[in-house]
């Protein structure tokens, strides 16, 4: 019985391969490499020393994804795939809502032809949009802002209309709030296409010179020093979450949904402060106009994620700025010509 990954190869999906095949888990991997390289599939064999089966496929085509499951015996999948630019997808709305919401009915309904009930769903926090309260639990109030977010908000309903017509589904909606950080190997990690939208991996190109300065976007947040504030969560420890909820939907039904965040919320420039101080490189930064639809404060409360999965995060903002400036410095152009190994630790 195997697990399926679907966009395995990204960020957050390499490292979840990771720590379902330390945990002994059979993977089996679907992802078309629009935003994610095929290189980092070979480095999740590296770190593990083991192999696992790889389509590339994209989820749109029925009978690619038909192929996937009539080939193995999929117990569980983990969705990933998806687009996830919040920019772009104020720009190209239709791609959004064709590829993330319609991907992911075709996936449901293979699913179903396969009757493999068990779905971990890769949401976000943005499905909150402007919090009303902070810390964000999972009862507070669901307002999309932004395309993107809607995406992820629709499926979520969408998941629970499926679990209302069939009760046999098991379903976890996992809302990630910021992860950032590598595998402590250094040979898994972020790597964006372009100028990053991140904060984290623009502070480490600009740490490791492919970019000048870091854009800081609005100081007049009310905040302790006016940058905007956000729950950054260490992307083993998010790695970590989905297996806690794989193995929790494998034993229960129904569908819920589960906040994966520190609980700290940490601004803009303590970010920068904590990466200098771990790393003693000064990271040059301007501020600039806010972004449209950026807000204020925004961290999570994960007790829920705690007392039903059993899963809290363990890294600090310390070790969340090493692990990224290590996987920066060792593969300064992603995964492509990577340097040799630098070594340090914690």
């Amino acid at each position: 019985m195997a697990v399926l990954i679907t966009g395995g190869a990204g960020y957050i999906g390499s490292h979840t391969c990771v720590e379902l095949l330390q945990e002994g888990y059979e993977i089996v991997v679907v992802d078309n490499y629009s935003n994610s390289s095929p290189e980092s599939l070979n480095r999740i064999s590296e770190i593990t020393g083991k192999d696992f089966k790889i389509y590339e496929a994209n989820l749109l085509n029925d009978k690619e994804l038909d192929k996937v499951f009539a080939e193995n015996n999929i117990e569980a999948v983990i969705h990933f795939a998806g687009l996830k630019a919040v920019g772009e997808s104020v720009k190209t709305p239709l791609l959004y809502y064709e590829y993330n919401i319609i991907s992911t009915v075709k996936l449901c309904n293979i699913m179903k032809k396969y009757d493999v009930k068990n779905l971990v769903f890769s949401s976000s926090a943005t499905v909150y949009g402007i919090p009303e309260r902070i810390p964000i639990c999972e009862e507070s109030v669901l307002r999309a802002m932004n395309p993107y977010g809607r995406t992820k908000l629709m499926i979520e309903e969408i998941l629970q209309d499926l679990y209302a017509s069939d009760s046999s589904w098991s379903i976890a909606l996992l809302r990630y709030f910021n992860p950032i950080g590598a595998h402590k190997s250094g040979r898994i990690g972020e790597a964006p296409n372009g100028i990053p939208n991140n904060l984290m991996p623009y502070i480490t190109q600009v740490a490791v010179g492919k970019l000048k300065e870091l854009s800081v976007y609005g100081n007049n947040y009310p905040t302790k020093d006016g940058t905007g504030v956000r729950d950054y969560i260490h992307v083993v420890d998010l790695a970590k979450g989905h297996l806690r909820a794989l193995k929790h939907i494998q034993k229960t039904k129904g569908v819920s949904a589960y906040n994966l965040g520190t609980g700290i919320g940490y601004s803009v420039i303590e970010v920068i402060q904590a990466f200098e101080k771990a790393t003693q490189i000064t990271i040059p930064y301007k501020i600039v106009a806010p972004r449209a639809g950026d807000i204020g404060i925004c961290y999570a409360e994960s007790k829920k994620a705690q007392k039903e999965l059993g899963w809290v995060a363990e890294k600090n903002l310390e070790q969340m700025c090493i692990d990224a400036w290590r996987w920066q410095v060792n593969n300064p152009n992603g995964y492509e010509a990577p340097m040799p190994a630098y070594k340090f630790g914690y």
